[in-house]
């Protein structure tokens, strides 16, 4: 049985929700600036938001949340007796991004991947940014996501992370910073395209007057990448994504995806290799696969060569990769620069290999096995937040403000016993957006997750991305653990000059 919505249970269906009272509490606000007026990007949608007759925008967002549920985009609460089934959590004001602020953030998160894909190549083979001191050799060395076997691998095309979700904050001077960097099996997108849809039903008329950028062809475009990616020899290639299973926590994306693209969703079981070439089994027979959209991490893909007792991947996947005859998307391997205390070495990366200055930059970071960093972590817990390098979805992390001296203590002691395994960075007061909150907009805490695909020549940003909205009053984290939920971002387009086209 479908769970009561948090809409239905507190809405006033009579209420017109307003920005008479609205607060922004002292944060930056992406809608309304701090003359309480509509930012431009926001002006149209907020306007007819606040037209539209009592109850109506409330019933919009239980409409949406209903379709959502009939989609099937839904997660279990854990430890609830009754198994209790609920939507991902959605809100119906969309996140907007005008075209110039745009336009930079596309160009800054090309520049970044190509950097990124340079330096992982080198990390497998010349290390020329160790010999040039512009990353510690000892960083390598130490980085527990360095797959050996990686050694001398040559991608197809030389690309080695093909798909990104980068993930975006926007600071309390308005600054975007890159918060970090997820190049090995990047989850969400699924939701971008499913928020899209909800969206268009609920407002339809907003999106052509918006001037909206779409974002209905990724499927499409990962398709046209992934076969690109395949041996030089094969004219009709044969795609597949490979997934862990029914039980992994992404694996609505995986099939979803897999149905979008019209590909086969597999399981290792469903995989062979003989003679270095990977097969199929099919109930026609065995059928040959070129390119793999793998969804599991690097130590489950073959059990002869990562982990042993791995049941989720194919034996002999890496000596077929090795040897040409199938290609991976992400390659093996690209977790190094998923490592936090190589994230603090990008800005640097992006001068080394492109001659560039980084045109978004990273949070400032504190390397807690550098000497006086560690000191000043020590000395500042209760300002910071810190990171365990190789932990994310929020684990492994002190958020000094919010922390008791009791938790600041124990921490101290994993850093100092571990400096290695730990960066600090400032506490940055993320941007906020009106959200619904019951029958009223209140300002809400988001990050972005644009996704980026790379074919070695061409760079495509998907325009907008998942913006992940903490829905809880004051709160920071936005994973929808932690009662975290998503909206759609609406990237506007430049709109169209009179006389200029037809």
């Amino acid at each position: 049985m479908q769970s009561q919505s948090s809409s239905e249970a507190l809405v006033d269906t009579a209420a017109r929700p307003s920005f008479d009272r609205y607060e922004l509490d002292g944060f930056y606000d992406e809608a309304v600036d701090p003359s309480q007026q509509f930012r431009p990007s926001s002006a149209l949608l907020l306007q007819r938001v606040e037209e539209l007759p009592p109850g109506e925008l409330l019933r919009r967002q239980q409409a949406a949340e209903q379709l959502l549920f009939r989609m099937g985009i839904t997660f279990n609460v854990y430890g609830d007796s009754q198994g209790a089934e609920k939507i991902f959590p959605f809100d119906i004001i969309p996140r907007t991004i005008d075209a110039q602020e745009w336009a930079r953030i596309e160009s800054g998160l090309k520049q970044r991947i190509k950097a990124l894909n340079c330096f992982i190549h080198d990390v497998y083979h010349d290390r020329e940014i160790v010999r040039a001191g512009v990353v510690p050799a000892f960083v390598l060395e130490t980085c527990k996501a360095i797959r050996e076997p990686c050694r001398g691998l040559n991608p197809p095309r030389g690309v080695w992370c093909h798909i990104t979700g980068t993930d975006l904050i926007r600071g309390a001077d308005g600054t975007i910073y890159v918060l970090e960097d997820n190049l090995r099996c990047p989850s969400g997108v699924s939701y971008v395209l499913q928020n899209r849809f909800v969206m268009k039903r609920s407002f339809p008329s907003l999106f052509d007057l918006s001037h909206v950028r779409p974002v209905d062809d990724y499927p499409s475009r990962l398709f046209s990448l992934l076969q690109k990616m395949a041996p030089s020899a094969i004219s009709n290639p044969t795609v597949v994504v490979l997934t862990p299973g029914v039980f992994n926590s992404a694996y609505y994306e995986h099939s979803f995806l897999a149905q979008q693209m019209g590909v086969e969703l597999v399981e290792g079981r469903d995989l062979v290799v003989r003679d270095d070439t990977v097969f199929m089994r099919t109930t026609r027979g065995f059928r040959r696969v070129d390119v793999i959209y793998r969804r599991i991490d690097d130590d489950f893909l073959d059990p002869k060569v990562f982990r042993s007792d791995s049941l989720l991947g194919v034996p002999g996947l890496i000596d077929a990769y090795r040897s040409g005859r199938v290609a991976l998307a992400n390659a093996p391997g690209t977790g190094v620069a998923d490592d936090k205390a190589i994230y603090a070495f990008v800005e640097a990366m992006i001068e080394f290999y492109l001659g560039e200055k980084a045109i978004l930059p990273n949070v400032p970071t504190y390397l807690c096995y550098r000497q006086d960093d560690l000191k000043y972590v020590l000395e500042h817990l209760d300002e910071l937040v810190v990171k365990a390098v190789g932990e994310s979805g929020g684990y492994g992390m002190l958020v000094g403000p919010q922390s008791t001296a009791e938790e600041r203590r124990a921490f101290a002691g994993k850093i100092v016993s571990q400096p290695r395994n730990y960066i600090a960075q400032p506490t940055i007061q993320l941007s906020r957006v009106p959200t619904l909150i019951g029958d009223h907009f209140e300002g809400r805490h988001v990050d972005l997750r644009p996704y980026i695909l790379y074919d070695g020549q061409e760079v495509f940003v998907l325009p907008g991305g998942l913006t992940r909205v903490a829905l809880r009053k004051g709160s920071l984290v936005v994973n929808s653990s932690q009662g975290g939920g998503s909206k759609d971002t609406w990237v506007i387009a430049a709109p169209v000059r009179k006389g200029a086209g037809s």
